[in-house]
């Protein structure tokens, strides 16, 4: 396996700039996930990893050695598409040998790395049969399977679980994630939903308008979100961000005051915008919790956790509570509680997260 170095890579049509110049160094057998909205060039990206989207400016390489002007057949790269891209008239594992063939690979050699792979993947069965009598999710395991049998340096995933349904998808999630472990590969994955990205990734990458907002493990940036685009893109649901100012005590919104952690000291009467994630809220008062009025508009419940959907003054807000078995507890709910060490604060103006120092 090998890594991927993208080193001031700058994509453009002509005199339209879609991608800004970005850095970023993938480490070997990592499983690094490209997130962000559709048109923040995530796939761009992608393609001119893989060699289909000419690169404008900057450096490539992988595993060391300079590709900008490789043909995407020698890079040892392999891509999963969206749309899986198998041949119709061929069946599995025609499908899964035709990379192989193209390459002159000898035919004791291809039979051997369907046999493995179709077994990985657990197509033994389905060899036969031709893309039209699979479902979707093997169909999308056939097109992972055509790349794994290549044993490419570098795993390419643009999308691939957009055209399942819900319940496929997650199942997809889990086989993706576990074949990654299994292969112990290198493997760059581009979505535009959050929830794969913080499921699959060792680390991610969030990107908007052509520029990388943020890059950390999962976590990090959940808790830790650099700006409110992070804030507001990661998490479901997003973090709610509440226009307030900081006063000696902590932040004020509307009526109400916040503590925070750390010293406010030279930023009061600054304006910012103050993060509170869904979960991060309470019913009930606790150590260091602030109390935030709220007026409930709707219970939505999901089973053993319902959502409140609510406002104060002109910030619609979104929290998470528990059922226990039943909704008729929360109907009457006028505030919630916010522990101060949970509360984020952003810079009105530029949204960039404050350090508030200790």
């Amino acid at each position: 396996m090998a890594g991927v170095t993208l080193s001031r890579i700058v994509k453009a049509y002509g005199s339209l700039e879609v991608v800004h110049g970005i850095d970023l160094d993938v480490k070997e057998r990592e499983f690094v996930v490209l997130v962000g909205p559709s048109g923040c060039g995530k796939s761009t990206t992608l393609r001119m990893i893989a060699g289909l989207e000419e690169i404008t400016g900057g450096e490539l390489s992988i595993d060391g050695r300079y590709v900008n002007r490789v043909a995407p057949k020698d890079r040892d790269v392999a891509m999963v598409f969206q749309n899986y891209a198998l041949y119709p008239h061929l069946n599995v594992a025609e499908n899964m040998a035709f990379g192989l063939r193209i390459r002159r690979t000898p035919k004791a050699e291809i039979k051997k790395a369907i046999a493995e792979t179709a077994e990985i993947l657990g197509l033994t069965e389905y060899l036969h049969r031709r893309p039209a009598d699979l479902s979707g999710g093997q169909r999308q395991r056939v097109a992972m399977g055509r790349a794994i049998v290549r044993h490419p340096k570098v795993f390419l995933f643009d999308e691939p679980l957009s055209n399942l349904d819900a319940k496929l998808r997650t199942q997809m999630r889990a086989e993706i994630k576990r074949l990654h472990n299994r292969l112990n590969a290198t493997s760059i994955y581009v979505t535009h939903d959050q929830v794969e990205a913080m499921t699959l990734a060792d680390r991610i990458v969030v990107m908007n308008d052509g520029i990388i907002e943020q890059i950390g493990a999962p976590m990090e940036l959940f808790n830790n979100p650099a700006n409110t685009f992070v804030a507001g893109f990661l998490g479901s649901p997003p973090m709610n961000q509440m226009k307030g100012q900081l006063t000696e005590n902590g932040a004020k919104i509307g009526g109400a005051e916040i503590k925070v952690d750390g010293m406010v000291g030279n930023h009061i009467g600054r304006d910012v915008i103050v993060g509170v994630r869904p979960e991060h809220a309470v019913l009930k008062a606790g150590k260091d919790t602030s109390v935030l009025p709220i007026d409930l508009d709707l219970v939505e419940p999901l089973g053993s956790e319902a959502l409140l959907h609510a406002h104060h003054g002109e910030d619609n807000m979104v929290f998470k509570a528990e059922t226990k078995g039943d909704i008729g507890h929360l109907s009457g709910v006028s505030e919630v509680h916010v522990p101060a060490s949970l509360v984020k604060i952003f810079d009105a103006e530029s949204g960039r997260a404050l350090d508030l120092g200790a």
